[in-house]
């Protein structure tokens, strides 16, 4: 098993920064790609970013290449997501989610992933 555990969303003003984090745990660690997705209403969801087991390559949906970036600690077990120039439209609740195939997936929006964790809400003011 796998558990994802998010934190670090909140308020922000359009053009500003936030930084999620996304604390890994459990016995099938180092097994499975890692990445975000987000939610705003309804079931689906948008693939927002994934990084691969090896931390070598990364991913990004086209309404946030540029401005945000994915990395991952292997030292301190965490996966991040860094979102700069934030815009109102990246309002959702942003769900840490782990998958063998997640990177070739994560940006079907009815894709069921494998592990989720809670989700944490960003809100972007204009």
């Amino acid at each position: 098993q796998l558990q994802l555990a998010e934190s670090g969303g909140g308020f922000v003003r359009a053009g500003g920064s936030l930084r999620l984090s996304c604390q890994v745990s459990g016995s099938r660690m180092g097994l499975d790609e890692i990445g975000w997705v987000r939610q705003t209403s309804g079931p689906d969801h948008e693939g927002v970013a994934c990084i691969s087991i090896s931390g070598v390559n990364t991913y990004y949906g086209d309404s946030v290449n540029g401005r945000f970036t994915i990395s991952r600690d292997d030292g301190k077990n965490t996966v991040y997501l860094q979102m700069n120039n934030l815009k109102p439209e990246d309002s959702a609740t942003y769900f840490c989610v782990a998958d063998p195939l997640l990177c070739t997936w994560y940006k079907s929006p009815t894709s069921d992933f494998a592990f989720w964790g809670q989700g944490t809400p960003v809100t972007v003011t204009g």
